[in-house]
């Protein structure tokens, strides 16, 4: 793990500028948990190494950010408004906030309006000699390389998924229009990916078969643009796990950008030492070197988005053990007991 190439440049602009400002960062996170979470890791990360961190988030979302960060003084926020948009509820910040996912669009599409108040925010580190030496903003928000390279600031793409499921999905993408005709049952192939196990088109996401000038689609393909054209992109995944994919990842950006695979960054998390010691966590540990035959346990987890009722954890549970499968799951429910 390595994150001494997100600061070398840091480093450098200090020495040629004999500037006693700590490198500083700038983390731009989409406005959800899952996407959320990893970036505020990364910031604890780069914080125990000295590095100033700015995070840039709306008012809502700065209060559980301000709390999760509380212990780690060079961690600072920066808050900007959330735009009142035409068919979006006044109040949403957040995707936990939404009332179903048919907002999830007018969602994506007022962060866009984030961008004048985003480079307010440059503009005024520009004229304290406080620019970072790079931004690491979410694959959501693609205008933000607009903004970096108006104030020749790098920007860094951040995905919550590891390598090569990303390189999956972006071939997928890419090859949409050779698959059209191919049975959702029949392997795939994709040019350039080499798939350690047998992937069919029924297990890709259901968004990547959409036709391409779907309204949503053509948000994805804005931002994926963007991303292509950023200096690179940090991957919460390690190489010893990803390593063999990694070239196949970087060969969908431009200008010879790189994959940083610095995770997992939930290690740089505050709890990360107690869960490591917890008799849970050792339970499971023991319980699932007792299955070491290849695929022989279901993983299920449904996030942190998901509301599931205790009626439909009871259909779930009853699922999987009719599966007849040993199954580990995380159910984040207060109120359901297993029967």
């Amino acid at each position: 793990m390595h994150l001494f190439w997100l600061v070398k440049r840091g480093e450098e602009r200090e020495r040629e500028m004999a500037s006693p400002l700590k490198t500083h960062v700038v983390i731009f996170p989409f406005m959800a948990q899952g996407h959320t979470l990893p970036l505020l890791d990364l910031s604890k990360a780069l914080s125990q190494r000295d590095i100033k961190v700015t995070i840039i988030t709306t008012a809502s979302n700065a209060i559980s950010i301000a709390q999760s960060t509380a212990d780690h003084p060079l961690i600072g926020i920066a808050e900007i408004p959330f735009p009142a948009i035409h068919g979006l509820p006044k109040g949403c910040e957040n995707t936990t906030q939404l009332p179903s996912m048919e907002f999830f669009l007018p969602f994506l599409q007022a962060t866009k309006q984030l961008q004048k108040p985003f480079e307010q925010v440059l503009e005024n580190m520009s004229q304290s000699n406080d620019l970072p030496i790079c931004v690491v903003s979410d694959f959501f928000l693609g205008w933000t390389l607009q903004s970096c390279q108006a104030f020749g600031v790098p920007r860094l793409v951040f995905h919550g998924m590891g390598v090569l499921s990303m390189a999956l999905v972006k071939s997928a993408w890419v090859h949409a229009p050779n698959l059209e005709n191919i049975s959702s049952s029949d392997p795939l192939y994709l040019p350039g990916m080499d798939i350690p196990f047998v992937l069919t088109a029924a297990d890709l996401p259901e968004r990547v078969n959409s036709p391409h000038d779907d309204p949503f689609c053509q948000f994805i393909g804005e931002v994926a643009e963007a991303e292509m054209n950023s200096w690179g992109v940090i991957v919460n995944s390690f190489l010893e796990l990803e390593g063999n994919h990694v070239s196949s990842l970087e060969s969908f950006y431009k200008n010879n950008a790189k994959a940083w695979c610095i995770g997992p960054l939930s290690l740089y998390g505050d709890n990360t030492e107690p869960f490591q010691t917890s008799l849970n966590h050792e339970m499971i540990m023991k319980w699932l070197s007792m299955h070491t035959m290849l695929a022989s346990v279901i993983y299920v987890s449904f996030g942190t988005q998901a509301d599931i009722s205790d009626a439909q954890l009871d259909e779930i549970a009853y699922g999987l053990e009719e599966s007849g499968h040993p199954f580990l799951w995380a159910v984040r429910s207060p109120t359901w007991e297993a029967y």
